[in-house]
């Protein structure tokens, strides 16, 4: 069998000992989704929560129009569904896999927390820290160019996922136009001019579902 990868430093499992990662996995199961799947749906009520231990998601949501608005990139380590599945109220967002994904389904989420007090408090951390992650984002979007939001979103990319190659930062991008631009607030239009514009510059490089960076330091100073 191959083995999982690490999990992102951060995500909620690379926070846990390696007893309290066996108490998680007993107490779920191993389930697979492939490439495009609806991993959660937003609106549902479930009791479950998924740990990811391979694969990338987004999570988004829908406005009143109908367009999407992308709220996050989660990867290996991340915990999805976990307001639901402590609250019982219905799911807040939708889960979808941008490649195949793996992750263990907990149920009664709540009974592991109960049992495992130290977990509960990292995850009130970790709840905190993605409120903050939230309340930045907004001011991004408030003070930041769509040059400078896409250019923010990338340097996260490079940061959580990239791969060094020949003069640079591979980012294997697992999004579209449309969903980069559902997660930067702006029109896919927008959003392919500030490409071209961090193309001319020659910070990046991109292909199809691929970036490749080659001034990182260049991209944070857009970024800001």
């Amino acid at each position: 069998m191959t083995p999982h990868p690490s999990p992102e430093p951060g995500e909620f499992l690379s926070l846990l000992t390696a007893d309290e990662i066996a108490d998680l996995t007993a107490a779920g199961r191993k389930r697979r989704w492939d490439r495009g799947a609806t991993v959660m749906a937003e609106g549902d009520t479930a009791d479950w929560v998924l740990v990811l231990t391979s694969g990338r998601v987004k999570v988004s949501s829908h406005t009143a129009g109908g367009t999407e608005v992308v709220l996050a990139i989660r990867g290996p380590g991340a915990l999805l569904g976990e307001m639901s599945g402590i609250s019982d109220e219905p799911r807040s967002g939708t889960v979808t896999a941008l490649e195949p994904v793996e992750g263990v389904v907990v149920r009664d989420f709540a009974a592991f927390l109960h049992e495992h007090g130290r977990v509960a408090v990292l995850l009130l951390r970790l709840l905190v820290g993605r409120l903050r992650d939230s309340d930045r984002k907004r001011i991004e979007y408030g003070a930041f160019d769509t040059t400078g939001r896409v250019a923010t979103r990338l340097v996260e990319l490079a940061e959580r996922f990239g791969e060094p190659t020949n003069g640079g930062v591979k980012v294997a991008l697992p999004l579209s136009q449309d969903e980069l631009a559902g997660w930067t607030g702006a029109s896919r239009e927008a959003v392919s001019k500030a490409l071209r514009s961090l193309r001319d510059r020659g910070l990046i490089e991109t292909g199809r579902r691929r970036v490749v960076i080659y001034d990182l330091e260049g991209l944070r100073r857009r970024a800001r």
